[in-house]
């Protein structure tokens, strides 16, 4: 799994992110490296120097009185305690410096130690290897931890603000992004009234342009479209009244006749009602929260009087779907009619709730032949029809039509063959949340 953000605004910031905290670090490494390290040195040092001068007539077996510490005291500042006096003062808080007491050591021509008691004044404590067991205690006025802390704390401030600047550049960025995408996954439900404002950077600006331009192109192009369809199915239907209406006035001896052209004109009457059906978009604002369960079971009690079982099971209080409930009645009714027509056994019908996808799941299955597997995806194109298992009647526009009006509603539709015999329609819609982020 990568950890790197998939959307543009993520991205972005992830990487001003990655280069601010860098930054910092490099920042913070140099400012120790190149400050603090040569003050330290310096300091330490000079301390070397002070403290071989407290002992440089010292011999092996001098003892350190409390008369010649305090005089000391008085003239340089400087203390020379016992171990436990300097315990007694502070030194079991100090934190010993391995590199500094390396130093010191170096210094003072032996094994030495230095600790550091963080605090205001800060303390060096030193134990020289001309007397082990005393201390040297040396207070560094004007010289305090606060130092660093204010380097951190500013060190920190200016990344947190940088990388909040770069957040909300970023999202100034990515907002017009933001609103194509939202644009465009109306104008893929067939909402084509949306327009987008032209604001942003250069780039961004020209492909807001191109959208809206592209926008209205189809909308006019499906203006036209359902225009045209509707004119072609009013001239055909015109005179395919006259031909049923002189049927009608055969004599009955042509009755053999008169029928066949009866059925001939039912079935192009229904291929152009499925011609307009095809064409026709059912947008966001045709959709309403409905109960699935009403709509499922109001197309099965109609289907019903076809005199075929059907088995209903419906899951009880499903989720609200945001739905068109005329346009999923007819999915509803070209399912099962398919099911109707390939199977000779009862129907089975059901709903459910998905809670790992929040989405509702209606399956239409029964114990027909099947459709090969390799055949599957494509039996939903348009004028598709299925193998010769299933039949090849209509115009191949049936499930062509449910997989658009499914995919309007932002859902999908899938087939697939039982494992004992059998196919199995599945309408998988978004519940009511999923559905509002999606339109």
């Amino acid at each position: 799994m990568s950890l790197l953000p998939k959307s543009a605004f993520g991205q972005t910031v992830f990487f001003v992110g990655a280069l601010l905290l860098v930054n910092q670090i490099m920042s913070y490494i140099t400012v120790t490296l190149y400050v603090f390290k040569p003050t330290f040195e310096q300091v330490n040092l000079m301390l070397a120097k002070q403290v071989k001068t407290v002992f440089i007539d010292w011999e092996d077996g001098v003892e350190v009185t409390s008369e010649l510490s305090e005089r000391f005291f008085e003239i340089t500042g400087i203390e020379v305690m016992t171990q436990r006096e300097a315990y007694i003062n502070g030194l079991g808080e100090a934190k010993e410096y391995t590199l500094l007491s390396k130093s010191m050591s170096e210094q003072l021509n032996g094994s030495a130690r230095v600790r550091i008691s963080q605090g205001d004044p800060v303390v060096y404590w030193v134990e020289a290897p001309q007397a082990p067991g005393y201390w040297v205690r040396v207070p560094l006025t004007g010289f305090s931890e606060t130092k660093l802390e204010f380097l951190i704390f500013y060190l920190s401030s200016i990344g947190f603000l940088s990388v909040l600047g770069g957040w909300w550049f970023a999202r100034h960025l990515n907002r017009p992004l933001k609103a194509l995408q939202t644009a465009a996954g109306r104008v893929g439900v067939g909402d084509f009234s949306t327009r987008l404002v032209e604001r942003g950077s250069t780039e961004v600006i020209e492909v807001t342009k191109a959208f809206n331009q592209m926008s209205k192109g189809i909308a006019e192009l499906e203006s036209d479209r359902r225009l045209l369809m509707a004119g072609v199915s009013h001239d055909l239907r015109t005179p395919l009244t006259r031909i049923r209406l002189a049927t009608e006035m055969m004599a009955d001896e042509e009755d053999y006749l008169k029928e066949g052209i009866i059925d001939d004109i039912e079935d192009m009457n229904a291929i152009i009602d499925q011609f307009i059906e095809y064409l026709r978009h059912h947008n966001s604002g045709e959709m309403v929260l409905e109960d699935v369960n009403t709509v499922v079971e109001e197309v099965v009690h109609a289907e019903q009087q076809h005199q075929r079982t059907i088995h209903l099971s419906t899951q009880e209080e499903l989720t609200p779907v945001l739905m068109n409930s005329v346009a999923l009645k007819r999915v509803l009714t070209n399912m099962i009619e398919n099911a109707i027509r390939y199977s000779d056994a009862a129907i089975e019908v059901s709903t459910e709730y998905n809670v790992l996808d929040k989405s509702v799941l209606i399956k239409v299955q029964d114990r027909g032949p099947g459709i090969p597997e390799e055949e599957l995806e494509s039996v939903f194109e348009p004028f598709k029809q299925g193998d010769q298992a299933r039949g090849s009647e209509g115009s191949g526009l049936g499930l062509a039509i449910i997989k658009r009006i499914v995919t309007t509603h932002g859902g999908e539709v899938r087939l697939q063959n039982r494992p004992d015999g059998g196919l199995s329609a599945q309408v998988q819609l978004p519940s009511a949340g999923k559905a509002s982020d999606k339109i």
